[in-house]
């Protein structure tokens, strides 16, 4: 499935995403020379309809004739691209399948982390979207310096989370620094600079250095939980509806933001016994740790801040509802 090569074919950065199954025959890993030799890593399109990552790229090569360093690319998902979907039906989940995943995918993910351990990969970026509103941030692994870092390049926001642990940075964190970093809406003119911007900055840099950056540079957060919808509860964002829960239309506002006890995040039919599931990082299921069920409402039990909470139920079923975050301080290993 996957094609190997070390030149940009003749077109390709002309090529949006929902184009680029036109010059690429699928997924693709591009090997490209610069000055020093250990690669950065960048991936794009693990989502096909989380195009930011692969706008910077194309910016970022054509304005650049010789690169400080060199670059492997990775172009994920081109038929999910073709059809401004995540993913399409049948298919895998890209960023779900980067450790011990039997699949043709998780064997193309294998290897090309084989590839990039024997290049002596100097550090990763994988680019996503969110589907709502959120601030960009960086999301990282492990608490070390260099992991900071490559975060705060792009954003003063980071959130360190373990699970899911077959994600792409998971997978490279065990080979060099690595983040993912999330880029707001694909369609905001704004993330396609940013992440440009990254770009330019990560790929100057001949090194991490060892002096550490201090506590106040960062909003760091911890992911504590992942919350789910049972795929036999129906959903809507009209609170007027008569769906078994009846978020806002706009419930994504409250991403990043710090909530009380007893707010209120939906409306329920209470002739229904409903539950979301929260699993935190040990599997467990901890929902009822987060969340009240009482006179027809879901409200928080505990002070919480959820992060990707999104309006789109394609993406409620396919990944989630939202992740659950803590504030935390820094501490490094």
């Amino acid at each position: 499935m996957l094609s190997v090569i070390n030149y940009l074919p003749e077109g390709l950065l002309d090529k949006k995403a929902h184009e680029l199954h036109k010059s690429l025959s699928g997924p693709t890993l591009i090997h490209l020379p610069g000055i020093l030799p250990e690669p950065l890593f960048v991936s794009v399109l693990l989502h096909g309809n989380e195009t930011t990552g692969w706008e910077a790229v194309r910016q970022y090569l054509s304005k650049t004739a010789t690169l400080p360093r060199a670059m492997s690319l990775f172009i994920g998902n081109t038929s999910a691209a073709e059809k401004h979907k995540r993913v399409l039906e049948g298919q895998v989940d890209y960023n779900r399948v980067w450790f011990n995943h039997s699949s043709d995918e998780g064997q193309m993910m294998a290897s090309i982390l084989k590839q990039m351990k024997e290049k002596q990969v100097f550090a990763s970026i994988d680019f996503h979207n969110n589907t709502g509103k959120n601030p960009h941030y960086a999301c990282i692994n492990r608490k070390e310096h260099d992991f900071f870092q490559l975060a705060h390049l792009f954003s003063r926001t980071v959130v360190y989370f373990i699970k899911p642990d077959t994600v792409q940075s998971m997978a490279f964190s065990k080979l060099c620094p690595a983040v993912t970093v999330e880029c707001g809406l694909p369609e905001h003119k704004y993330g396609v600079q940013h992440a440009m911007n990254y770009i330019e900055k990560t790929m100057a840099l001949d090194e991490f250095t060892n002096q550490p950056l201090k506590a106040e540079d960062f909003d760091l957060y911890h992911t504590m939980a992942i919350v789910k919808v049972p795929e036999e509860i129906t959903i809507s964002f009209d609170p007027m509806n008569c769906s078994d829960i009846n978020f806002a239309h706009d419930v994504d506002k409250l991403n990043f933001t710090a909530l009380r006890s007893g707010e209120s995040l939906a409306k329920i039919d209470p002739d229904k016994t409903i539950f979301l599931q929260a699993v935190n990082e040990q599997g467990i299921d901890v929902a009822q740790r987060y969340f009240d069920y009482s006179n027809g409402e879901i409200k928080t039990r505990i002070p919480v801040m959820p992060s990707m909470l999104t309006t789109k139920e394609e993406i409620i079923r396919q990944d989630c509802l939202c992740y659950l975050m803590e504030k935390i301080e820094m501490e490094t290993s």
